[in-house]
């Protein structure tokens, strides 16, 4: 690259609010493949061989990719991601089933729509209803679901809410939400500070956030991850993704919509057990496992359920996609 084109990029960067980056910053190799050097990464770059779609669904439009043959399988992602985060999976995966993976609403390339009444709009009721359209409109009445993170908690409204239309649930890395809240203690306040941040009024979290994300991205989420983990291309497309301030305030409103009208469904369905077989993974290091006797946990809410935990943090997508995949392929076959 030439001398001029490297200094253009650093000037393109410094008016977008890429702060910090120098003509020798490793992230700005990356940022050029996305949207400094005019060309944004599509989703085929991640996903090759699938298809990028949207579709409008009750009130808001969801972005996915979708690729392969067989059962559908929805898988859906977490905080502060996107759909991207299954990339190191899905090609495998798209091998026995329909793999669909989408931006969850207020994330990535999906629509950001209104809050809502008590953040209704970002209710997992009216988030799992996203996916479920979504999958009705490709042909799957019934399939199975992985959920990480939120997308975990999608997940398990979902099955709740539409328990003919769900085969099989994984949750990666999570217990139930109002088991969370109910039993709270300094250990998990202090290793989810950020539950408690994000649900603050507006706008004062996205302030915060808004004015810095790389740095808050990489030292709240993605600081401990390895290079080979999470690459520079991917982070740059969180990176891209979460620099929407519509962005940043739906992902807020996703964690305050957990804090108050999710809980009150929650409530409601206490009794209600879920009856498809259910995968419960969790990583070594991460917080679950000091936290909570995740199966158990998982068992006070389901019939059937299966698990263990797995090497490595958080992201287990990115950071154990081999053994995640062993898992999956086990469990959904």
């Amino acid at each position: 690259m030439s001398t001029r084109t490297r200094r253009a990029l650093i000037r393109n960067a410094a008016v977008l609010g890429v702060g910090g980056l120098s003509a020798n910053d490793p992230l700005l190799s990356a940022i050029e493949a996305t949207k400094l050097a005019g060309q944004d990464r599509t989703s085929a770059d991640f996903f090759l061989g699938f298809k990028k779609d949207k579709k409008a669904v009750s009130g808001a439009e969801i972005n996915f990719v979708v690729g392969g043959t067989g059962p559908g399988l929805l898988l859906l992602h977490g905080y502060p991601q996107t759909h991207v985060m299954w990339r190191k999976i899905a090609p495998q995966l798209s091998k026995k089933f329909t793999v669909v993976i989408p931006d969850l609403r207020g994330y990535g390339d999906s629509s950001k729509p209104p809050d809502g009444q008590n953040h209704f709009g970002y209710s997992k009721r009216t988030m799992a209803q996203d996916q479920v359209e979504v999958m009705e409109s490709l042909g799957f009445k019934r399939f199975a679901v992985v959920g990480h993170d939120r997308g975990g908690r999608v997940a398990h409204r979902m099955v709740l809410d539409h328990a003919k239309a769900v085969e099989k649930l994984a949750v990666l890395d999570i217990v139930p939400t109002y088991k969370l809240y109910h039993t709270v203690t300094k250990e998990f306040a202090t290793a989810y500070w950020h539950w408690f941040f994000l649900i603050q009024p507006a706008p004062f979290p996205e302030t915060l956030i808004g004015n810095n994300v790389e740095f808050y991205l990489k030292s709240r989420f993605f600081g401990r991850i390895s290079p080979s983990a999470l690459e520079d291309q991917a982070f740059a497309e969180y990176l891209r993704c979460f620099r929407d301030p519509a962005t940043i305030h739906a992902s807020c409103e996703d964690y305050r919509a957990a804090a108050s009208v999710d809980l009150d469904h929650d409530a409601a369905d206490l009794n209600q057990k879920i009856s498809c077989p259910v995968l419960a993974l969790w990583a070594e290091q991460g917080a679950m496992q000091q936290l909570f006797n995740v199966l158990d946990t998982w068992r006070e809410r389901a019939s059937n359920v299966n698990g263990r935990s797995l090497p490595g943090g958080h992201f287990l997508p990115e950071q154990s996609p081999q053994v995640l995949l062993e898992e999956l392929a086990s469990f959904l076959a």
